[in-house]
Order: structure tokens, then sequence, then C-alpha cells
């Protein structure tokens, strides 16, 4: 099996980074389930339409259950206690596991992101969004990420925790270090300063949890606990795996949605005076922006056994890249993919996956940026990059901004 048409193809070069799609663009087109060799001699195939990556993410036969790279499989046999602490807690996520036990774990944290418990967060979260925006004003100046994208979910996210709002500081550290595990692209070195983070993090939260058992509090930790220790149905393992995802991706994905949904906005003024104009279409607006620069690029699945899709003998042992970004550009499914159309009906995105691991936090996601997006567009009518060129953070399945500077 050789295929050569895209062996130059490196996802870690800046021009890439910058401007991924055109890449996208040419494999959905001429290659649309392409082998890519792995350095362990298997292959990767990169999928980039969308019914491939709806049928793949719909078929129990392609499995979750997965580390997220070979390095980490490999430091997980480790006998020293940091890798030890990193690979139980992965092995701890709804994340990477199948059913029953996705199920179980989603069942005993659905509750907690239900579309009228959102609706019921919407007053605190424009609080929030209101005094970052407060803040700004009376500096002069944004940066979109540092000081409304990463602050305002992770405030949330601690909130609906129950953990102390002067610690955030140490739980964005740590889950900036723990997100990396999510990327393929990851090196030793990174996974090194995730499995410090992550012996940092369950030292601290387990005097949360200990905390908790003695007085129990209005919490979602207190609720996971209850679960665990009445039904037995969550391990200490499970307990901290649940929360670091909740912490890692109901922050970092969110912080990317509203970086990327601000910076596309302030490129395309014609659909930023639509939305200023027209408030009501920042519903839609958001749904168009997730499909347009979606906050994650790329998910994975491994076959339970010798797959086929669409013709392509995919052996047990490959793995299947399925590339969202591309997905939600393909002219099949969107006219007219390449056009940003903040009006868009029946935007099928994929931004939150699909299927029974469609993303949990979904609606709470959308509101932060509706109320994000909302704010920033309604409260500075001359919104500004205060430069051109931007700094996309490396790896290929999350996609977001370093840093968003912006003229008020």
């Amino acid at each position: 099996m050789t295929d050569d048409r895209f062996a130059s193809w490196d996802p870690a070069t800046p021009e890439f980074q910058a401007d991924p799609h055109p890449v996208w663009a040419r494999l959905r087109a001429e290659a649309p389930i392409y082998p890519r060799l792995m350095p362990n001699g298997r292959y990767s195939w990169v999928v980039t339409r969308h019914r491939d990556c709806v049928t793949v993410l719909r078929d129990p036969a392609c499995s979750a259950e997965k580390f997220p790279s070979d390095v980490l499989k490999q430091l997980a046999a480790d006998p020293s206690a940091p890798f030890a602490v990193i690979a139980r807690t992965v092995l701890g996520m709804m994340l990477v596991k199948d059913d029953p036990d996705h199920g179980r774990l989603r069942g005993l944290v659905n509750k907690a992101f239900t579309p009228r418990v959102v609706s019921e967060l919407r007053p605190r979260v424009q609080a929030i969004a209101d005094e970052l925006l407060d803040a700004a004003a009376q500096r002069g100046d944004l940066d979109a990420i540092a000081d409304l994208g990463m602050p305002l979910p992770i405030i949330v996210i601690a909130e609906l925790l129950g953990v102390p709002l002067e610690d955030r500081a140490h739980l964005k550290r740590w889950s900036d270090k723990l997100v990396t595990f999510l990327d393929g692209t990851i090196r030793e070195k990174g996974l090194a300063d995730a499995a410090t983070a992550c012996v940092e993090m369950r030292e601290y939260m387990d005097q949360v949890f200990a905390q908790r058992r003695s007085a129990p509090r209005d919490d979602l930790i207190s609720r996971l606990i209850a679960a665990r220790e009445v039904e037995d149905r969550l391990s200490d393992d499970e307990l901290f795996g649940t929360v670091v995802l909740i912490l890692a991706a109901g922050h970092e994905t969110t912080t990317n949605l509203i970086g990327n949904g601000l910076y596309t906005l302030l490129r395309h003024p014609a659909e930023l005076a639509r939305v200023r104009a027209r408030p009501d279409l920042i519903g839609p607006a958001v749904e168009e922006l997730l499909r347009f620069e979606g906050p994650v690029a790329l998910t994975s699945r491994n076959p339970k056994r010798d797959y086929e899709l669409d013709g392509h003998r995919i052996a047990k042992d490959d793995e299947i890249s399925l590339v969202l970004a591309a997905a939600n550009r393909d002219p099949a499914i969107f006219a007219d993919p390449d056009r940003l159309d903040l009006s868009r009906g029946e935007n099928r995105h994929l931004s939150f996956g699909f299927g029974a691991h469609f993303c949990l936090g979904a609606s709470l996601a959308r509101l932060e940026g509706q109320i994000a997006l909302g704010s920033l567009i309604a409260r500075f009518p001359g919104l500004k990059l205060a430069s051109e060129s931007v700094a996309w953070k490396p790896g290929i399945v999350l996609r977001g901004l370093v840093s968003l500077p912006i003229r008020l």
C-alpha cells in the first residue's frame, strides 16, 4: 500500500499550522481515505469526507478505547509513579471508553450539562463575561485569549466542580499541561510535563475529594462522590479522570471557540457587521464559526477488527484519524463551504463530534461562546485586530490561538 501524493505533508510546519484547510481540501478531493504510514509501521487512515466521518463515529465497531499516542502507550508500562498516574488517569476517562463503561460514566455527569441546567447558568456566565470586559475597558486593551477566552470557561467549570476560584491559576496550569496528551503530535517532553501536572493535580484533588466526603456541598464533585459511594459505580481513578476531563475539555475547547470565532469575525467585517446589526443572529453565528474554524480539528478511532470503509481495508491495529475540520468544509454537505455565512441554515457541522461520544458540554460551550462573542460585539463597536499576524498553538488535534491582541 503506497500513496506518495502527500508524503511531504508535515502537520508540524508553521505553514500548516497557520492554514491547514488547503491540505484538508486536497486530501478530501484526491484521497478522502488516505493511508499515512506512522513511525511504528502501522497506518493512520486520514478521513476527510463528512459522510465517512459520520459512518465511523456512529459505528460501535470503531473503538474509542485507546491511548492518544504510541509514546503514551510505552510510558504507561513504565513502573515510575508519574507515568503510572497519567496512564491510570487517561484510562479513567469516558473519552477513551466504550460502552458499557462509557455510558455509565456519561450518565453520572450528564445531569450537570442538560440544556435546562445550562440555561440556568446564563445569568452567571453573563456576569462573569461583564466583569472581564469591564476590566478590559478600564485598561483600554484586550487579549481575547488571556483576558476573556481563557478565564471565562475556567471560572465556570471551577464553580461547577466546586473548586475554590483562588485556585484557578493552578487549575489552568495543570490543564494546559494535561491537554497535551490529547494531541497525536505530542513529544516525550510534553508527556513528562503532563505527568508532573497529573501528579500535582491528583494530590490536590484527593484533598478536595476528602473534604467533600466529610462535608458534601451542592457541586458536581460532591454528586460524583455520592454516586460512587452510594451506588459503587465510580472507581477512584474514574473519579479523578472524570474531573480532569471536565476541567481540560471544559475550558480548552471553549477558549479556542471564543478565540477562533473572534479572529474569524474580525477577518470577515461584512459578517461581523451583520451580527452587530442583528444580535439575534448570535446563535447561528456561533454554529457557523464552529464549522468554519472549530476548536477541535481531529479525533480518532481504532477498529476492533479488520474494517472496511468505502472499499478501503483497514487493519485492526491501524488508526482512523477523522478530520472534523475537513468534514466541516465538505462541499457535498455545505454549499460554498469556504465562505463564512452566519445565517447558514441546517448547519450539520461535526465540531462537537457525532454519535455516542457527542460532546457532553456542547450546550455550555455554545452558551459561553454566544455570551462572550455577543457581549464583545455589542460593547465595543470599534473592535480591530492589533496585528494581522497571529500564532497558532502547535498540534493537529486541538485548533486554537496562542493570543489574540485586540484594539477596542
